[in-house]
């Protein structure tokens, strides 16, 4: 089993805790379906959130998932002028037997522009 990364990222419509926790719970989701995941696969999870954003740690959307074992970090992106606004990304280290190109990272929505190259 070996460590390995997988990336993500989600827009938001507004920054409103609700909107902000079904957003994140659904890009989380998606990532791990997407890998043939489960919490328990999850080694550590950090969370990024444009500057804009200020409703809620996205984070506690893991914790609404049952992902309550895991250790988990908010921070805030640098605020670069042009930069897509209201924006959460993930960064979660995770135990898989998939190759590095078998990852599949996760761009939903308006997000996907951030990374066309890995974007799935």
């Amino acid at each position: 089993m070996a460590v390995r990364a997988v990336r993500g990222a989600v827009q938001l419509d507004r920054d409103d805790a609700g909107h902000m926790d079904d957003q994140v719970s659904e890009l989380l989701t998606a990532i791990l379906e997407r890998n043939g995941l489960t919490a328990d696969d999850l080694i550590s999870v950090w969370f990024t959130a444009t500057p804009d954003l200020h409703s809620d740690f996205p984070a506690a959307a893991a914790r609404g998932l049952g992902i309550v074992d895991v250790p988990l970090i908010c921070a805030q992106e640098l605020d670069i002028a042009g930069a897509m606004p209201r924006v959460v990304r993930i960064l979660a280290h995770i135990e898989s037997d998939l190759p590095k190109s078998g990852i599949a990272h996760v761009y939903l929505g308006a997000a996907a522009a951030l990374r066309k190259d890995i974007a799935q």
